[in-house]
């Protein structure tokens, strides 16, 4: 692993820290800011958008006018800065399932659980500086994809039927944060009351699915999520799009995106529907070697003294890996993969009684993006047992009498299997 991601990097902090700098893009940002007063006379500054109004299945959908009022407001603002990819050391079975559904998000998405303080929520949100740009409809809340009508909303499917243009931008993969103690409206997306008293028009306010469309959406503490949150990520994980009923209003919008969560095991375990919606599930443990808990102390205290300078350190090697994912990227959907390992792929996951097909399909997806990620064309064993214990071991059944470690059962039938 140390070898595929580059050159041997510094320690991984110990602590965990809740940054994470939202990639700033016109449909992220408010368009202007106003000043108002509260019910106590005094003043307050608030964001207000700027909108217009986009037809969606019936109802308007708010979004920002232009890019170059969205660009305002970056002039001055130093986001809170997130600690390097390449800098963390360890934890390299988490950092390598991260970056393999980078490069293919169809994987479906990793599940990290662990101890706590082992760095999951710094590792998955250091990953904001790596993402690829995409191309996305320039005003579109939805993030449409130009190029591919299944991406797109009602509302650009339409203008594009119609032959209208539809401006273009590239902007680099959103991640969304999914609190704990999100509304099911803010999630999905209600309707805009300021519109309705203001204009009378039933507007559509989009919700945290719509951002996440083409991008990752991560949910700490996973385990610990309402199970009417659960339900709602379980629809839209099965079918690619968000439905909102609100007050007369029916909208559908596509909602594809990379599902990431993490967790404590100690805290509980996950619905077996939701786990199984994960494309692949990483195991993190606690260092226990003196000298590199030393070496994450003294890294963490360089990061706090001097974050910029700290960042600036890593800046070649942090390069060097996104030219890494965007080489495999490009060159994923030429990798092959013969149909006799296929074939005992499949064996593997029905020896092991895994249900459905899904465990087949992800081992395959994910051995072809880690020989991509590697630079070759051709997928190899080395590839299928490098990915397979975290594509299988969530899927499996469990059995309360069995001690040893799911993952270990996956490598001893590959074995098995590939001998």
């Amino acid at each position: 692993m140390a070898g595929l991601l580059g050159p041997s990097f510094p320690a991984l902090p110990a602590s965990r820290i809740r940054t994470l700098p939202t990639p700033l893009s016109p449909t992220s940002l408010p368009a202007g800011i106003c000043h108002q007063r509260n019910l106590n006379g005094r003043a307050r500054t608030a964001h207000k958008h700027q909108a217009c109004r986009s037809l969606v299945s019936g109802a308007a959908a708010t979004e920002p006018t232009t890019a170059e009022e969205g660009k305002k407001l970056t002039i001055g603002e130093s986001p809170r800065p997130v600690f390097p990819f390449s800098s963390i050391v360890g934890q390299d079975e988490m950092k390598l399932c991260l970056l393999l559904n980078v490069i293919d998000p169809k994987i479906g998405g990793v599940m990290i659980m662990g101890d706590r303080g082992t760095g999951k929520s710094t590792t998955v949100r250091s990953l904001v500086d790596l993402l690829p740009e995409i191309k996305v409809v320039v005003g579109d809340p939805f993030n449409s994809d130009p190029e591919d009508p299944e991406s797109m909303s009602m509302d650009v499917r339409e203008r594009a039927a119609r032959g209208e243009p539809l401006p273009v931008a590239a902007t680099k993969i959103t991640m969304v944060d999914l609190p704990l103690g999100a509304t099911e409206d803010r999630v999905c997306g209600t309707i805009d009351i300021e519109k309705a008293l203001t204009e009378g028009v039933k507007a559509f306010e989009p919700g945290l699915l719509a951002k996440a469309n083409r991008g990752i959406l991560y949910v700490d503490e996973v385990n610990l999520l309402d199970d009417h949150l659960v339900d709602v990520l379980l629809d839209s994980a099965a079918s690619g799009w968000n439905t909102v009923e609100r007050e007369g209003i029916s909208i559908s919008h596509p909602a594809r995106f990379i599902l990431i969560g993490s967790g404590n095991p100690e805290e509980g375990e996950l619905r077996p529907q939701l786990l199984d919606r994960f494309g692949m599930h990483a195991q993190v443990g606690t260092v226990r070697d003196a000298e590199l808990r030393v070496k994450i102390v003294e890294e963490r205290a360089r990061f706090d003294r001097d974050p910029k300078g700290f960042r600036e350190s890593y800046r070649a090697e942090q390069e060097k890996l996104q030219r890494q994912i965007t080489s495999a990227r490009s060159s994923l959907a030429s990798v092959q993969i013969d149909h006799d390992l296929r074939v005992k792929i499949s064996k593997v996951c029905a020896e092991l009684n895994v249900d459905g097909l899904r465990g087949d399909i992800v081992t395959n997806r994910a051995a072809k993006a880690l020989a991509a990620l590697k630079g070759r064309d051709k997928v190899t064993s080395e590839d299928i047992a490098t990915v397979i214990p975290n594509c299988l071991r969530h899927r499996l059944r469990k059995d309360p009498l069995e001690s040893i470690d799911s993952g270990l059962l996956v490598i001893e039938k590959f074995y098995e299997v590939f001998s």
